[in-house]
């Protein structure tokens, strides 16, 4: 980080912690990431970053917000300019790809911190970020039923569940290539199959 960076405003030294962590969590196993590495990623004393965060739990809060605010309201963009139910779905499928293709720091955190023992406030956050997902998920498929784009029988709460799980079996399996384009790639495909399973049949 350079010189001026040190001297930020503190609104703006609490994003910047925020981004260092998921830079590093793109770079190695987020449960190793120690407040040294983050203060040393940004070029600062641990003190200087503790008078922004008491802990790292609090960092990793932040850090569980930060991600949530800006992936739904990246889905909520996308979903709004789409033209039917089925094209905002298509279109939140590929913003979450896209979301996470440029941050792939993102996936390891919150995987990370959903195997982490007990029940941590940030693990909390992340249960919320799904639950409201699938909201949106909900409404944007009982949409498609009611305009007749979907199978009138379709079992909305499945079919939520079933988008979720597929982009994540989509971030998992680009993680364990080490490639991240590939998740880019494959989502088309992907998305078309499972929208083949849910629309109504001529």
């Amino acid at each position: 980080m350079n010189e001026q960076a040190k001297y930020l405003p503190a609104d703006e030294r609490r994003s910047a912690t925020v981004e260092a962590v998921v830079d590093l969590a793109a770079q190695q196993n987020p449960s190793d990431i120690t407040t040294t590495a983050i203060a040393q990623h940004m070029g600062l004393t641990q003190g200087a970053l503790f008078r922004h965060f008491p802990s790292k739990d609090a960092i990793l809060q932040a850090v569980m917000t930060w991600v949530a605010e800006r992936l739904l309201l990246r889905l909520d963009k996308a979903a709004g300019q789409a033209a039917s139910p089925t094209a905002a779905l298509q279109a939140v499928f590929m913003a979450h790809i896209g979301f996470v293709s440029e941050r792939p720091g993102v996936p390891r955190l919150i995987f990370g911190e959903l195997q982490r023992p007990g029940q941590t406030v940030a693990k909390q956050m992340v249960q919320t970020l799904i639950q409201q997902y699938g909201e949106r998920l909900r409404r944007l498929l009982e949409a498609g039923k009611a305009q007749g784009e979907l199978d009138a029988a379709l079992d909305v709460p499945a079919a939520a569940v079933l988008f979720i799980g597929t982009v994540q079996g989509l971030v998992m399996q680009s993680l364990l290539a080490g490639d991240v384009a590939r998740m880019r790639q494959d989502a088309p495909g992907v998305f078309a199959i499972y929208l083949r399973g849910i629309r109504r049949q001529p």
